[in-house]
């Protein structure tokens, strides 16, 4: 199979995905039910619930192409498994920041816009793909920015308190660890499985089994073996390595089918959209369809979504069309960096004292206020990437 050529469409899908994920993020009042997310036990898909689902199938999309490029490039499995476990680490890392952030208390010392501003800050300095150089004064810098903005994130750790006196800690990883516990899952299973669609479908049909016992009342709420398994060896959440797996499993076949007459590739992403659609129906009789619980009707319809996404792209892009996605590109080649950066838009609007009247964040216009809001955080980041800054784990 040949990996070598970067995938377009799947950096434009990620794109789109990045662009919903911000626009949904801070939703008002009159915003439409199809819309809004789900509640913890209501049997609904809304387009809220189906953003992260479709990013990590696009996370188990890149896997086979990121991986088997290094292969290529003559890295051994100890380098590979490395990269995999650094990245996971600093997924983690980033996710126990950001979603610690939300139960902060204002009694740290400092004004916590300015704790969550060089949080960001320090994610850049530690994480920035560095430019390649032979100055060895540059390299020292680099070196140093690392390791300052290492301290920094020891710094802003230990003031760090809860509203109710505790310490920063991993009581729930956020999206960002959720993504770096399924990456490192899927991406070590794939290391053994390799360029294998066979091994690969086994592997997510044994997710999809976890995530049909996990989805009913098969498996109690309370502590049994079976639970201790799953949540020890972070396959708790089966669904999302059902998804990451579906992702990767979805870029073999298209990599291994890439000389098939297009008529027969468009009938192969209808029947497999189909296909999805049909089990998530008819699985929904007996599973609600819930984002949150990550069950089995909600697993099959993202993967449908995101497979008729990825084929209407890949016509598109097929047809020239390409272009039309520019001014979104920056955040299919800078993703991380364009999830941080609301984060920094976010601080920087409360230092500077500026927030929107009511009727601006309502209804039809609270759309577009996130709209634009949006479309200005990928802004940054192509500014910021212009500026040979880019979050790169």
């Amino acid at each position: 199979m040949d990996f070598s050529q970067r995938n377009v469409s799947i950096d434009i899908l990620r794109a789109l995905t990045m662009l919903v994920m911000i626009f949904v993020n801070d939703f008002g009042r009159g915003v439409p039910k199809w819309m809004q997310h789900a509640g913890g036990n209501e049997d609904f898909l809304g387009l809220s619930d189906a953003v992260f689902p479709i990013f990590l199938f696009m996370v188990g999309m890149s896997i086979p192409f990121a991986i088997e490029r290094r292969y290529s490039k003559g890295l051994s499995d100890i380098s590979t498994l490395g990269h995999i476990l650094a990245r996971t680490f600093a997924l983690l890392i980033m996710g126990v920041f950001l979603e610690g952030f939300a139960s902060i208390s204002r009694d740290i010392g400092m004004n916590t816009n300015v704790f969550r501003a060089l949080m960001v800050v320090a994610f850049f300095m530690v994480w920035n793909l560095y430019p390649r150089t032979d100055k060895k004064a540059l390299r020292y810098l680099f070196t140093a920015l690392k390791i300052i903005g290492i301290l920094l994130l020891v710094y802003l750790a230990f003031i760090y308190r809860t509203r109710n006196g505790g310490y920063l800690s991993a009581g729930w990883w956020g999206i960002l660890g959720l993504i770096g516990w399924t990456y490192l899952v899927c991406a070590v299973i794939y290391m053994f499985v390799r360029d294998n669609p066979l091994k690969v479908l086994y592997v997510w049909l044994f997710f999809i089994a976890l995530c049909a016992l996990k989805s009913g009342s098969y498996i109690p709420r309370e502590a049994n073996l079976l639970n201790d398994l799953l949540n020890a060896t972070r396959l708790g959440t089966p669904g999302h390595n059902a998804l990451t797996m579906g992702g990767a499993l979805f870029s073999l076949l298209i990599v291994k089918y890439s000389h098939v007459v297009t008529r027969k590739k468009v009938l192969f992403i209808v029947c497999t959209v189909a296909a999805l659609l049909i089990a998530s129906k008819v699985t929904n009789i007996f599973w609600i369809m819930s984002k949150s619980r990550a069950t089995i009707p909600c697993v099959f319809a993202c993967m449908g979504i995101a497979i008729g996404l990825y084929g209407l792209i890949q016509w598109a892009v097929s047809s020239g069309g390409a272009k039309w996605f520019n001014i979104i590109k920056p955040a299919g080649t800078a993703t991380l960096s364009c999830y941080v950066v609301p984060y920094l838009m976010y601080s920087i609007l409360r230092l500077l004292s500026i927030s929107f009247p009511a009727w601006m964040v309502t209804g039809t216009n609270g759309l577009i206020k996130n709209m634009v809001f949006a479309f200005l955080c990928i802004g940054v980041t192509a500014l910021l990437e212009r500026g040979k800054i880019k979050l790169k784990v």
